[in-house]
């Protein structure tokens, strides 16, 4: 069986690609079509790892649980993880290749073309349809030469392709019209529909717009999707954390929390768990002066700990941190975050720095020390021996994954992994400070431990535990999601564009 392919372009960055492939893979899903995500190359810092270890962007992780289908590799073949403003870690297949700096990048493009090509080649083996999703914009003239992710795969699959664009952000028809009409002729003839996507009001409105489209671009609208508040889907990457839109509203009593929005955050869908509960109203800060007086501060994973600890002196947010810490305020690191929060953090291989060394925030009493070796897991773990609002949890099971380099020595673990890809383990994991209010460990995902999320926001005062039992927002969001493309998109041409090609 070699499966067919729909490919779904964009105009821009976050023009909603993601969003589109996780609705259309559920979509194809819950109608019977063995359907599968792909994405050749992500840049993202927002990565999630799979049951073998290997690690891929969380946007196609996210698809794959749309689809059904238990994430691989395949899915996601090229991962970007950037560091610094022009270097970034190059994951491929699922393990760290080579850290690059931007100009080293694209002569690299024939090795990671023949990796990308053969992943692609493995799923339409396995699968009645692949939804690719591109990157960017299709029409990135300067990057054509070294293009793995948007025209040229649609070209090799001989795929047809559907171009996004937002008109939330205004000038939908230059968008759509102009990337048109920047395509050479081969690849416009694979342009076979168009999404207005984030409309706003009533969309019947936008009749016209629809006419002007077809008429200029010789191409048909294939549907005007509305803009969807509050879903609760992880997004692809940190764009959408600078869109005041995207986050709820606060209501009048909600227990607040504050995570820090570090230049390098990474994988910061850890605290999706947390805005799903009722009375809870979480923001993202990235100066000393938005951070006022709230439950709990939180500081999240990082590409770069090091860096961005610099970052946190040079605007002052670690003295606004400790302060709270000192005043008896709860103070959570994850990941890079926990890293942060010891007395010092070594880097003498330069793994993710020039400095050898230096001083965390010291608020937990642990040392870090990177090395070259990456543990990428899903793991499981249990609470132990954790003071403070720890003992509700004494003996629980909790689930996450692990993604770092570092290793860090703690003399006051909470947290034994016990389980580690299916295999048996013991490794200490976490620090907490004497009452439990400063805390931090390696596991990413434990908010979506129900029992611990809800329990932790109790110690600070939250009063909603009583509701939301037994709910999934995340499903609840696939579902809506797809519902809303089913009436809005011309499904019996989306058929025919896919099986007809």
């Amino acid at each position: 069986m070699t499966g067919k392919v729909l490919t779904v372009l964009g105009t821009s960055s976050s023009v909603g690609k993601s969003l589109l492939v996780a609705g259309l893979c559920h979509l194809f899903a819950r109608r019977g079509v063995k359907v599968v995500p792909f994405k050749a190359q992500n840049m993202s810092n927002n990565a999630a790892v799979c049951p073998d270890g290997s690690e891929i962007g969380r946007a196609q992780y996210t698809q794959a649980l749309a689809s059904g289908l238990e994430p691989h590799v395949d899915m996601n073949p090229v991962l970007i993880k950037p560091e610094a403003d022009s270097r970034s870690q190059v994951v491929v297949m699922g393990r760290p290749w080579q850290t690059l700096e931007a100009r080293e990048y694209y002569p690299k493009k024939d090795f990671l073309w023949k990796e990308v090509t053969a992943a692609l080649d493995r799923l339409r083996e396995g699968y009645e349809l692949v939804i690719i999703e591109g990157a960017g914009s299709a029409a990135e003239l300067n990057l054509r030469e070294g293009d793995i992710v948007n025209m040229a795969i649609a070209r090799y699959a001989e795929a047809p392709v559907l171009l996004a664009g937002d008109i939330d952000r205004g000038g939908i028809f230059a968008q759509l019209i102009g990337t048109v009409w920047l395509l050479e002729p081969d690849e416009r003839d694979l342009i076979k529909g168009l999404i207005v996507n984030k409309f706003r009001g009533d969309i019947s409105l936008f009749a016209d717009g629809v006419r002007i489209l077809e008429e200029k671009s010789e191409t048909p609208v294939l549907g005007v999707v509305p803009y969807l508040y509050d879903l609760y889907i992880p997004e692809e990457d940190a764009v959408a954390l600078e869109d005041p839109l995207a986050r709820p509203v606060p209501t009048t009593g909600a227990l607040e929390i504050v995570v820090i929005h570090l230049p390098r955050i990474a994988n910061f869908d850890d605290f999706d768990p947390i805005v799903t509960e009722p009375g809870v109203h979480v923001r993202y800060v990235d100066n000393p002066e938005q951070v006022g007086n709230p439950a709990a501060i939180i500081i999240p994973g990082t590409k770069g700990t090091v860096n961005d600890l610099a970052w946190l002196r040079s605007v002052g947010l670690d003295k606004a941190i400790q302060w709270h810490a000192q005043n008896g305020g709860a103070v959570v690191g994850i990941c890079g975050g926990y890293q942060m929060l010891g007395g010092v953090v070594h880097d003498p291989q330069h793994v993710e720095s020039k400095l050898v060394s230096a001083p965390g925030l010291g608020l937990l009493p642990i040392e870090t020390v990177f090395v070259g070796d990456k543990a990428t897991h899903q793991a499981n773990a249990q609470v132990r021996n954790g003071p403070g609002w720890f003992a509700n949890l004494e003996g629980q099971m909790v689930s996450g994954y692990e993604i770092h380099m570092g290793r860090t020595d703690s003399l006051s673990s909470w947290l034994v992994i016990s389980e580690r890809g299916g295999q048996s383990v013991g490794v200490p994991d976490g620090a907490a400070s004497e009452d439990g209010k400063v805390w931090g460990c390696y596991v990413h995902g434990l908010f979506a431990n129900q029992n611990l999320r809800r329990s932790w926001l109790e110690s600070l005062g939250w009063k909603g535990g009583e509701l939301g039992e037994g709910s999934n927002p995340f499903a609840a969001s696939l579902t809506r999601l797809a519902d809303t493309l089913e009436s809005t998109l011309d499904l019996d041409l989306l058929e025919k564009i896919i099986w007809e090609n």
